[in-house]
């Protein structure tokens, strides 16, 4: 398909009615305005000590919403072979940008990590969001043409590992081993649903686990977070690799039941490093208690069931493309919150995991907001009987 039938394409979209998915529309807007409003208390004293307003966090948070509102409602318009097609592009520019940000001068670094670069002088962008983002369209795209050789060989297999490797090997020379492990689940999720064979599956999970657990000990900061994870209330790291999981579960003990009441958290008062961030569920659980953690928990659970039921709707229909890329985008979504809810309530190590349309993070929430939008492009696609011009697949999803 060219440029022009793109074009066509998107024209053809505007005259119809577009096929939207209510239940799931309804769900993100009611997670980020729940995230919203928790970021508004959550941030409020760290506002006030940087910039004198409480609100300044909850201002930026609320553009990158409207930035992201667009960049959705634009995916929303284009079709998503155009997506498939772009595949490899997009993991050259996944790739490059997980390269420029450990170039000196442009990379910035923060608490110890180097993950960001700074776009226009007015927002930081954490490079692992794009380029997952990139690379999980890649993939997808590669699982259709190579399906064959990824289910009868093993090259089928190597092929996408020799990629998903150099990522994870940059996404580890930023210290980042929260997206490496995300990235990592993300696209062997796709490839064993996509049929590769399980000899080959474990080989490289056994492979790659021992790797990670040896380079682990070149990391003296990480093994601290991880001796202070198995015993945070040992006197000796307790105000050390521990603090911050200890801070988190005082919070979550203190909402009890129904919570303390929205805004009136004590551990978001300095005591708790990062209570915007990657522990905004320990103060929201502090301040709405077990059952609004439980509500939060739900919405996040009929998230990502919404997400695999159109793959599974998509690899009905023969759309094995779009059948991929959800099961990438439920898979990351899934790994994210459990990641983030586990470290919050010290069944994890510790790691700088947002909670998704949540937590603080503009380029976090913006790239969220477009898996979002190809997401209910998808489901319009598949409910308006919207076909390729392209030649049909036999494929069938395992």
């Amino acid at each position: 398909m060219n440029v022009v039938g793109y074009f066509e394409n998107i024209k053809l979209t505007l005259r119809q009615s577009v096929k939207v998915d209510i239940t799931f529309l309804l769900i993100v807007l009611s997670l980020i305005m729940i995230g919203l409003i928790t970021l508004s208390s959550a941030s409020s004293a760290i506002s006030e000590d940087i910039s004198g307003s409480p609100f300044y966090y909850l201002n930026r948070q609320i553009l990158a919403v409207f930035i992201g509102f667009l960049c959705a409602l634009c995916c929303v318009f284009v079709p998503t072979q155009f997506w498939k097609n772009l595949g490899p592009w997009l993991l050259i520019l996944g790739l490059i940008l997980l390269v420029i940000v450990l170039i000196p001068g442009l990379g910035r670094e923060v608490n110890g990590s180097t993950r960001w670069i700074r776009l226009g002088g007015m927002i930081n962008v954490q490079v692992s969001d794009p380029a997952r983002l990139c690379i999980m369209i890649y993939v997808a795209g590669y699982l259709v043409r190579r399906n064959k050789q990824l289910r009868e060989g093993f090259v089928g297999f190597l092929r996408p590992m020799v990629v998903l490797g150099i990522a994870s090997i940059l996404l580890l020379m930023e210290t980042d081993f929260g997206a490496t492990a995300v990235l990592l689940a993300t696209v062997l999720s796709m490839l064993l649903v996509a049929g590769a064979r399980i000899r080959d599956f474990l080989l490289f999970v056994f492979t790659t686990s021992v790797s990670l657990a040896i380079l682990l000990q070149y990391f003296p900061g990480r093994m601290r977070r991880f001796i202070g994870f198995l015993d945070p209330w040992d006197k000796s790291v307790v105000f050390d690799s521990g603090y911050q999981l200890t801070q988190s579960l005082i919070a979550i003990g203190r909402g009890e039941w129904l919570g303390v009441g929205l805004g009136n958290s004590v551990q978001k008062l300095f005591y708790l490093p990062e209570a915007h961030t990657d522990f905004i569920f320990a103060v929201f659980a502090e301040e709405f208690g077990l059952l609004g953690s439980l509500i939060l928990i739900l919405l996040f659970v009929l998230l990502i069931w919404r997400i695999f039921r159109l793959a599974i709707r998509s690899a009905r229909a023969d759309r094995f493309f779009e059948a991929y890329f959800c099961v990438g985008a439920g898979s990351w979504l899934a790994l994210q919150v459990i990641i983030n809810l586990g470290v919050s309530m010290g069944g994890l190590p510790t790691k700088g995991l947002t909670l998704p349309l949540i937590s603080y993070g503009r380029s976090s929430l913006i790239m969220t907001m477009i898996t979002l939008g190809i997401l209910l492009r998808i489901y319009h696609e598949i409910n308006s009987n919207y076909i390729h011009k392209s030649k049909p697949s036999k494929k069938r999803i395992k």
